[in-house]
């Protein structure tokens, strides 16, 4: 079996240079490498074979590109920079400040840590050990600790200023690292580390009056060209294998380059988005997705999963769910999946599958058993999970998710809290259970009609839905009729 060795290279915070990440895809291509991916925490994931890794570490090195390999690599600091100013309004975290607290970070992180704004819901809250929360005071954040190899999270009882973020953040993985004589996740243990944090930084703080709120989490549609401002617009990229043609991503990062377009984000959706793209430069990025046969118009109920990293089964098990869920029209909107293949992963969603771990001398695949699991209120921000169903065998999975997606609707119509997706919409004139809306594209330039916020360009309010405009109207990009418009396929709550 020929040897693979694999690289990581950290974009703190998700974000990179086409500069940069052109050096580094110029590397792999002069050495054969075709495809990369990246993973769950914003880091770029490269296969190298054994005969390749000597040239390709030397590249690196006397290009000053900062990489990893084995198995103890440094985690990434995930943020939801990605998010700013297209999955966010009205915040006052601005990608300057990210930024900034990037610039405090001046060791390898050994721990876990992500920086989040509350108001977006495209990253998730808690996968860190140290989690930060932007708080509704302007530069005042929430706290969250999560301690290695454990569920629970510890609320820091005040806020902390933007400014010492870096500080306090080193504080606390000291102390967690190195703290033997307290028993873990007591009260001892935190009281401890609060009055060491303090002793080590003098972090500025603010009283703390209640904890974050953690908004019902609606996963946003993250794929294809989508309206930005009045002259620009985002494109989000979503592979199904989760592989990245090196050719393609060139072409992106020279694309980006021509067009003055400073940086590349990566989700923890092992996704793609580029921002700030000028309508006039459209027609570049359509010629692009065209000459590699980029599909961008994957239905939502695909782009709603996590898989671990480099997980050939999970992917596996995930299409087949998916499969699944085509061939019975379920709904999924609202939800959110995680496939878990390892006792030591500590996935994100709403719904959980959990592999079991084999038990006496079975090797047969058929013997495979999965739990699935929920978290609780089905938040994927919670860490609270309950049992739906165990020793599930493979080819039950999809109907089991099916029957726990139709429990979802169910409780989230009898209960309806503030904040849920609203499900008891009044019954209009037409005897219409709940009302909603569809997301179409053109065809030709792949520009998005929301229904919900209308057309800005061509004067057409929000809420005006699709079937309802005249028969003139054109794409506000390309002038296309409205007859060139498809719908995306899928339905979304009003």
């Amino acid at each position: 079996m020929k040897h693979v060795a694999q690289l990581y290279i950290n974009f703190t915070g998700g974000l990179v240079s086409p500069g940069e990440l052109h050096t580094i895809l110029s590397i792999l291509k002069d050495n054969f490498i075709t495809e990369v991916c990246f993973g769950l925490r914003q880091q770029m994931i490269i296969e190298v074979p054994g005969n390749k890794l000597e040239a390709i570490e030397h590249a690196f090195t006397s290009n000053g590109v900062a990489y990893e390999k084995g198995r103890t690599v440094s985690p990434n600091i995930v943020s939801s920079y990605v998010a700013a100013n297209i999955f966010t309004t009205e915040s006052w975290l601005r990608e300057g400040v990210y930024k900034d607290i990037f610039d405090q970070v001046t060791c390898k992180p050994r721990l876990k840590m992500n920086i989040c704004d509350t108001a977006q819901n495209l990253v998730p809250f808690f996968t860190g050990h140290i989690n930060w929360l932007s708080s509704s005071n302007q530069h005042f954040w929430h706290l969250y600790i999560r301690l290695p190899k454990s569920s629970p999270t510890y609320y820091w009882p005040n806020l902390i200023y933007t400014n010492s973020i870096g500080a306090v953040s080193h504080a606390v993985e000291q102390f967690i690292t190195s703290q033997n004589e307290l028993q873990p996740g007591g009260q001892a243990y935190y009281a401890a580390m609060e009055k060491y944090v303090q002793e080590q930084t003098g972090y500025i703080s603010h009283p703390a009056l209640a904890p974050a709120f953690s908004p019902r989490f609606y996963f946003p549609y993250y794929e294809g060209l989508n309206k930005e401002t009045t002259d620009t617009c985002w494109l989000g990229i979503y592979r199904r294998d989760e592989m990245f043609s090196v050719n393609f991503l060139q072409d992106a990062c020279a694309i980006c380059l021509q067009t003055k377009i400073g940086q590349l984000y990566i989700t923890p959706w092992k996704s793609v988005i580029i921002k700030g793209i000028n309508n006039a430069d459209r027609y570049l990025w359509n010629a692009v997705l065209g000459k590699y046969r980029i599909n961008v118009r994957h239905a939502a109920n695909e782009l709603n999963w996590q898989v671990e990293d480099g997980s050939y089964e999970g992917l596996v098990l995930k299409r087949s769910i998916i499969r699944h869920f085509d061939k019975e029209d379920v709904r999924t909107y609202g939800l959110s999946f995680a496939v878990e293949t390892k006792s030591s992963a500590n996935m994100f969603g709403s719904v959980i599958i959990r592999k079991r771990e084999r038990t006496g001398t079975g090797k047969l695949k058929s013997q495979e058993r999965f739990d699935i699991l929920y978290s609780k209120d089905f938040d994927p921000n919670s860490k609270s999970l309950l049992l739906y169903r165990d020793k599930v065998a493979k080819h039950q999975v999809g109907p089991y998710l099916e029957s726990l997606c139709k429990l979802y609707y169910e409780q989230a119509f009898r209960q309806n809290p503030p904040g849920m997706m609203q499900m008891a919409a009044s019954v209009d004139e037409s005897n219409e259970e709940m009302s909603e809306k569809l997301l179409y594209q053109c065809t030709k330039c792949q520009t998005m009609y929301d229904e919900e916020y209308g057309c800005v360009e061509n004067h057409i309010p929000a809420g005006t839905k699709f079937a309802s405009l005249a028969e003139s109207y054109c794409c506000p990009v390309c002038e296309a009729p409205k007859s060139t418009f498809i719908s995306t396929g899928e339905s979304l709550p009003m």
